[in-house]
């Protein structure tokens, strides 16, 4: 990869907020922020359903602030918005299974409360740069290979149409207001941290935990789907870059490895570096069809471009760090 090297050294002494901070991607952010010599604060309001965990910030609690709260809490986010720099914004009903039984739920936090997010930064701090965390589910079915950001977004399930919504609020607080925006559309990220309680988030977590309990992983028809699996570290310094990037403003990108593998290569990296676990192959549920996007290859020029980053941690490379992080930590993950 030719990866432009980045001055990790523009976040010492920076304010940072990041919202959903305990859970996967925020506490890993927090972890990196707390290295490079930051002032953290993440708020979190621990929803049993999702990846809030206080064990993801083990090692650097006495370093951050956090706040047990809610995004959608108005006068809250009006105090923390106060003084940042950065806002990580990552706070999200992160289920699309989910959110056809709890539509006004998924819509309260995808869409309000990043809404009461951005009007708190409007009202109380227009200069500090929000980068917000999306989803490739805002497409819908793939029609161009690879994807661009150009592609039609057609979602097909409430999440993805909740978080398409939540992109164009953020573009219109740039256009609008002036506040430094960034959308990130994620592919499918993995890695250290990420809850392995349920399989409605993170397929390669809940099959690292399957796996590690000897048990069988079943695989949907023949598993040569198509994804982009993007290993957490590189999610962690697309996410620095565009905070500290003035080119990326008021735009959307694509965060995925850029390297597409089929379903089956990823189960089998995960039974074969735990060593243990059965792979069985299922036929579709009944009715999948209305959700599947099909084959999924990622076009991350744009993000590299603006940025100059550049995933660095190939698939096999990423299920072996992972596998280490649970053999010590798997405990702390399972509840």
């Amino acid at each position: 990869m030719n990866q432009q090297p980045f001055n990790a050294e523009v976040y010492r002494g920076k304010n940072v907020l990041i919202t959903g901070g305990l859970g996967f991607l925020g506490s890993n952010i927090a972890n990196q922020l707390v290295k490079l010599g930051a002032h953290v604060t993440i708020v979190d309001s621990l929803n049993p359903r999702y990846g809030g965990n206080w064990f993801n910030l083990d090692s650097i609690r006495d370093k951050v602030t956090a706040v047990s709260g809610d995004i959608r809490d108005e006068e809250l986010m009006t105090g923390l918005v106060r003084g940042m720099d950065v806002i990580f914004n990552l706070a999200a009903q992160v289920s699309y299974i989910d959110s056809s039984s709890i539509p006004f739920e998924d819509f309260d936090v995808n869409g309000r409360g990043q809404l009461i997010l951005l009007e708190a930064c409007r009202k109380n701090n227009r200069g500090a740069c929000v980068v917000f965390s999306s989803s490739r589910l805002v497409l819908g079915r793939i029609i161009e290979d690879p994807v661009t950001e150009r592609h039609p977004t057609n979602p097909l399930s409430l999440y993805g149409a909740h978080k398409l919504v939540a992109e164009k609020y953020h573009y219109m607080y740039f256009k609008d207001y002036g506040i430094p925006t960034v959308v990130l559309r994620l592919t499918n990220p993995y890695g250290d941290r990420q809850q392995m309680k349920h399989s409605k988030y993170s397929m390669p977590g809940w099959f690292m935990r399957l796996a590690m309990e000897g048990k069988e992983i079943s695989i949907f028809g023949d598993g040569t789907q198509i994804r982009d699996y993007v290993y957490v570290s590189d999610v962690v310094d697309a996410f620095l870059r565009a905070g500290m990037t003035e080119a990326a403003h008021g735009r959307t990108f694509n965060c995925g490895s850029g390297r597409s593998y089929q379903f089956q290569e990823m189960v089998t990296a995960v039974v074969g570096t735990v060593g243990k676990g059965t792979v069985r192959h299922v036929p579709w549920p009944e009715n999948y069809e209305r959700v599947e996007t099909g084959d999924f290859r990622t076009d991350i020029s744009a993000l590299s471009g603006a940025t100059g980053w550049e995933p660095v941690v190939p698939l096999e490379e990423g299920i072996q760090r992972m596998f280490e992080y649970y053999k010590a930590n798997r405990a702390h993950y399972l509840f």
